[in-house]
């Protein structure tokens, strides 16, 4: 089944070149069917980049999913235009007084790791959400820094800064293989990693959640709350096969000391081509999160949410 998107979204003619099934708002409401709501808090800068690759893997399931697109007021983008922003996306203080509830959240990650929490400029707007969020979604997934964010604020598990960036595609163990959320994945699997800043897991384990995946080079990738109904991703299984390829040449031009990403390009070598061996990877878990996280467990009435 498709996603349904706002008419006229970027990533509706990417996606389609790749025969990946989108519907727009227009034909979804001719059908008679209740579709999973999907919100995205989209905290990346480069924002049409991050739509494409979450709406390829959220397309990827028998599921129908609405996906409604939220901004932080309290931050303006600088990477893309105002009339995309005000075309596609809310301000999530106006989602918060709307009454509307949600199946699934997703947060996704930003580049201000190096930052305290409370310095974000949109940190205590993205509290009031997850605050929010605690009535209003039935299921919400936290990914690289959004993960930090959100443990933090739920579960009080501080990050941690590294002495230098943990950068590229990291053989990820599972260490519960029989969990819903690991059905489908290899172990190891392998998943990219862009971050300054970790999660230990033994904090993540004292803090009385479980940790699903992760490694010692990496801490804890994947993490669930006591209740499952927050999962914490420290990685980005959504990367295109291009995406840390542009993160380290941005870097190098920016002047930055920065280390080739690791088992990325073949030999290490930054002339050759990367070659991806996650997408698979990335649609199992997804499609895992969407069946078995939000479609399987979230009341149908989506005002039963509480």
């Amino acid at each position: 089944m498709p996603v349904n998107v706002p008419n006229g979204l970027p990533a509706i003619d990417i996606l389609r070149e790749e025969s990946v099934f989108l519907m727009t708002e227009e034909r979804a409401a001719r059908q008679d069917i209740r579709p999973l709501e999907i919100a995205i808090v989209n905290l990346m800068p480069t924002k049409v980049d991050t739509e494409t690759q979450l709406l390829r893997l959220l397309s990827n399931t028998p599921l129908q999913v609405h996906v409604y697109l939220i901004s932080m007021a309290a931050h303006s983008s600088k990477n893309t235009t105002a009339n995309h922003m005000e075309t596609f996306y809310v301000d999530s203080p106006e989602v918060r007084a709307s009454g509307r509830r949600f199946d699934g959240l997703i947060v996704t990650g930003a580049p201000v790791e190096s930052l305290p929490f409370e310095d974000v400029d949109y940190w205590e707007e993205l509290t009031a959400l997850f605050e929010w969020s605690r009535s209003s979604v039935y299921q919400s997934l936290f990914i690289c820094w959004g993960a930090n964010a959100g443990l933090w604020y739920f579960h009080g598990v501080e990050k941690h800064l590294l002495d230098e960036k943990l950068f590229g595609i990291y053989p990820t163990q599972r260490y519960v293989p029989s969990d819903q959320l690991l059905l489908g994945l290899d172990d190891p699997f392998s998943v990219p990693q862009s971050r300054y800043a970790t999660a230990r897991q033994e904090d993540v384990e004292a803090a009385g959640l479980a940790v699903l995946a992760g490694s010692p080079e990496t801490g804890a990738v994947i993490s669930v709350s006591p209740d499952r109904r927050q999962v914490f991703v420290t990685g980005h299984l959504e990367y295109d096969i291009d995406t840390l390829d542009r993160e380290y040449r941005r870097d190098i031009d920016a002047g930055l000391e920065i280390a080739v990403p690791l088992h990325y390009y073949p030999q290490n070598d930054p002339s050759k081509p990367p070659v991806i061996h996650w997408r698979t990877y990335a649609h199992q878990f997804f499609a895992n999160w969407l069946n078995y996280a939000v479609y399987q467990e979230t009341p149908f009435k989506l005002e039963d949410i509480g």
